[in-house]
């Protein structure tokens, strides 16, 4: 890609994911939902373990949820869809390649992994998934609006 296209990548990205990250918190705090590892610890098995450390902060929505849909969200708008890559970032922690057809099947992975790491209940990653998309195509819009703006002072 250029310059002026890189450019507009990284900010539209660093947008989605910092009012993803925001608007994540937020969430987080207003609904205090209890993580599943309580439910389970205190209901069903006490010595129950999830299989990624339990954060230390409320469970829902899906912080990794909300992200990546954020973030694909506009890398689809900027790229198309089907838009196919592979990721090869954790080579060297042992971990194998991972090819997605498009964005979106990338921030979907990313959702339910939460799912099967056990600190996520099946509905806040696919909450997060949505509030995620919701904040990309707002960036989007706020950004289109400015442009007009922009445009109209001129």
């Amino acid at each position: 890609a250029d310059l002026p296209k890189t450019a507009q990548t990284y900010a539209l990205t660093a947008a989605a994911l910092f009012d993803g990250f925001i608007s994540c918190w937020e969430e987080k705090y207003r609904s205090q939902t209890v993580r599943p590892i309580t439910v389970i610890n205190e209901h069903l098995d006490d010595r129950w373990e999830s299989f990624l450390q339990t954060p230390p902060f409320p469970e829902y929505t899906s912080g990794h949820g909300v992200i990546s849909a954020s973030a694909a969200t506009v890398l689809t708008h900027l790229y198309g869809s089907p838009f196919a890559f592979t990721d090869s970032s954790e080579l060297e922690y042992g971990m194998g390649q991972r090819s997605f057809g498009s964005f979106e099947a990338a921030a979907d992975e990313a959702a339910i992994s939460r799912l099967y790491g056990g600190i996520h209940y099946h509905n806040t990653c696919l909450k997060g998934a949505d509030q995620g998309r919701q904040v990309g195509r707002n960036v989007l819009r706020r950004v289109a609006l400015a442009k007009k703006a922009a445009l109209a002072k001129k």
